[in-house]
């Protein structure tokens, strides 16, 4: 039996890099990853979820909302999240490469 890598087996069962199926999974990938770091900071800050929208003026379920990876949310929204955490984020950009026909 001939063991696979977790990037073969993504490659297989949701496409390549590029291909819509994938993007999508690595986003909410990402996007989770995220939601469990505001999580785990706030924790880690002894506030509640109240408390921290109180400090980023929203509401409390809009931050149940957004450590839950339940709503979209702006940018604006996780730097003001991450700033009142006293954390930064950072954001990469990668350029696609264009084919033209």
């Amino acid at each position: 039996m001939r063991s696979i890598g977790l990037s073969e087996l993504k490659d297989k069962s949701l496409g390549k890099i590029g291909t819509a199926r994938r993007d999508k999974y690595e986003y909410e990938l990402r996007v989770e990853l995220l939601s469990e770091q505001i999580k785990a900071l706030r924790k880690e800050q002894n506030l509640t979820q109240e408390q921290l929208g109180i400090l980023i003026g929203v509401q409390r379920a809009q931050i149940s909302k957004l450590e839950n990876n339940t709503s979209n949310v702006t940018i604006g929204t996780i730097l003001k999240v991450f700033n009142a955490l006293k954390a930064t984020v950072s954001f990469s950009v990668e350029k696609q490469e264009v084919v033209t026909a």
